[in-house]
Formats: structure tokens, sequence, C-alpha cells
């Protein structure tokens, strides 16, 4: 190799890194302000459609992003080609579960932003292997169908079975009409909408349940009906909901110290004073974009 071609390779290195240390620089130049200035890197469909309601302020994380969530520029483009970016001046909510942030956003300004809870990313196999269940934030373009007050959270059948597994117990399904007999001779039945332990005397005491407090009988945590009071938990979601459908939601929450953390079966969290906050400005068909 002669002294003058190692002098060109030596000329071409720098060049290469060239690009890597500008996107890092400007990480820590522009802050939370990157979103347009590293967007217009992307190709120009891209940055008009996409920047502005996903990338703006996490721009510069894209190729991070890609690496570590998996999110893919063509899976991108599919989406935007799916679902056109809304106009400038309509309001969207932007969620990033890598960086586990939420922002609501009007155009180039932000509203308001607070950190998040998303899901836990484990998987769950339910009893005898017929079913996989992946608790996965799911990612993509959302809407807004409904806001809920004071909602209240009725676990699936899943939920408990996780518990039993959690707290190495039996489980049992009640069943309504069909009630369910102990060995210390009362049974535990539905009387209405309620479940009620009847005991041998004929005294009756309507059961209590909550999340992580369900009822447990002979070693065995019982599943209630569905439409029951105990199949009903209030202020596991918190004070609000948005609901984004197919059982996936933003909402509020009885763990404040799970924010900012990847622990929930797939909806996103918010401490209960942000929800309360992003309820009151937000309406039924706003765009959700998840990444």
């Amino acid at each position: 190799m002669t002294d003058s071609t190692k002098g060109a390779m030596a000329r071409r290195r720098p060049r290469r890194l060239r690009v890597p240390l500008l996107l890092g620089g400007a990480v820590l130049l522009l802050g939370a302000h990157v979103g347009w200035t590293a967007a217009r890197t992307v190709e120009e469909r891209l940055a008009r459609d996409v920047a502005r309601a996903v990338y703006n302020d996490n721009s510069a994380l894209l190729e991070q992003v890609k690496a570590e969530a998996g999110a893919q520029v063509e899976t991108l483009r599919a989406q935007v080609a799916a679902h056109p970016a809304p106009q400038d001046t309509a309001a969207v909510l932007v969620v990033s579960i890598h960086e586990k942030r939420l922002w609501y956003r009007r155009g180039d300004s932000v509203l308001f932003a607070a950190p998040i809870a998303v899901g836990s990313g484990k998987h769950f196999v339910v009893r005898g292997g017929s079913r996989v269940l992946h608790f996965d934030t799911p990612r993509g373009h959302f809407t807004v169908q409904r806001l809920d007050s004071a909602p209240l959270w009725v676990p699936p059948d899943w939920h408990y079975e996780e518990q039993a597994r959690k707290r190495t117990l039996g489980l049992v399904q009640l069943v309504r009409g069909k009630p369910l007999a102990l060995r210390d001779g009362s049974v535990i039945t539905v009387e209405g909408n309620e479940v009620v332990r009847r005991r041998p005397d004929g005294s009756v005491r309507s059961l209590s349940a909550s999340d992580g407090r369900e009822i447990v009988a002979d070693g065995r945590i019982v599943i209630p009906p569905f439409g029951t009071t105990q199949r009903k938990y209030p202020d596991v979601l918190g004070p609000f909901r948005l609901y984004l459908g197919d059982g996936y939601g933003i909402h509020g929450t009885n763990n404040p110290a799970s924010i900012g953390q990847a622990v929930s079966h797939g909806c996103i969290r918010l401490r209960n004073e942000d929800v309360t906050q992003l309820y009151h400005l937000v309406t039924v068909g706003t765009p959700v974009f998840i990444y």
C-alpha cells in the first residue's frame, strides 16, 4: 500500500464518523427541541407526516428506538400511508414506549407532558397451554374512543390465574346457581349481584374483593361471575381513563410507584393527578400515536 493510499484512507475515516458525531451533538445541544432539525435527515415523506406527530423531541433517538423497540422505517412508512398525519392545528397524543413518556401536542406546541408506565413485555401461558398472552403496549395509530370517569376494572379470568400462581393457591370458578361448598360446612354463592358466604347457622355475609386481595376459600382463589360486585375493582384504573379500544387505555393507577417502569399488562398508566389534567384536555376522536 502506498503512502498516498494510506493518506487517502486516513482522510476518509473521520468522514464516516461525522453523522453519528453530529447526531450525538444534536441530542446534547437541542434536548427537548431536537425534533424538526434531526427529522430533516429522514426522507421528506416521514419528515412531513411523522416527525410532526411522533418524532418531535425524539427523532435523534430514532436509531436507538429502532434497535431496542423494534420500530422499523418500513413499518412506520406503512402506518403513515394508512393513517395520514393530522393537520398542524390538530391536537394529538404521542406516546414513547422506550422513553416511557406521553405528550399532548397541538402543532409544534407541547400542551402537556408526563411520565408513564407501559407494558411489561412478559408472556403468560394460560392454563392448558391453549393461549399465550403478551403483556405489551401496542404500537401504532389509535383514537380516543371514549372518556371514562371513575372507571371500574373488571379483571379477566387470567388475572385470577396469575394471582393464584404468584401466591401458590388453587383456583375455582364460581357459577351462578351452583353454590361452592367449603370444608367448614358453609357455602359461597351468588345472591343478586353479590358473592356471599352462607354459614351453617344461616348467617350470610357479603364478601369483599380487590386487586391482590381476591376471595380465598379452602386454599383456592374464587373467580366471581361477571356482573357481580366482587368482579368490579374500583380505584385500580385511577379517577379517569381514555379508552383506545381492544381493552387498551390510558388511565390512572393505585400504584404511583410504578410510573416510569415497564410493569403493566399493556395499558398506559399515568399518575392520578396527570390523568386528571389530561382527561380535561383531550376530546373523543383525538389521534394517538404509540411508538
